[in-house]
């Protein structure tokens, strides 16, 4: 696939940004690789999407439940398990000082 100027990506330059080293060879392959997706993007532009719905249908109601109450457990069924609790808490160890 020929790439056209819109669809021209500088390898280089994006490799410099997140620090990689690339060979002259990958970079060619990276361009080419690179051109062809950008160039399939230029193709999806061109399909005709006004007659379909952003979310799949028409129909833009709310779909959620009822917030009812359910049964749930008790905190001595949660802590179970709890390596460590105190005042019906989970002990964690300190993550950041």
């Amino acid at each position: 696939m020929a790439e056209s100027p819109s669809t021209t990506v500088d390898v280089s330059y994006v490799a410099d940004l997140a620090r990689l080293r690339l060979s002259p060879e990958e970079i060619a392959t990276f361009q080419k690789q690179l051109g062809d997706v950008l160039g399939y993007v230029d193709q999806l532009r061109e399909v005709d999407v006004e007659h379909v719905s952003l979310l799949g249908e028409a129909d833009l109601k709310n779909r959620l439940r009822l917030d009812e109450l359910q049964p749930s457990l008790t905190p001595e069924q949660a802590l179970a398990n709890a390596p460590r609790q105190e005042n019906n808490l989970f002990v964690v160890p300190k993550m950041v000082e």
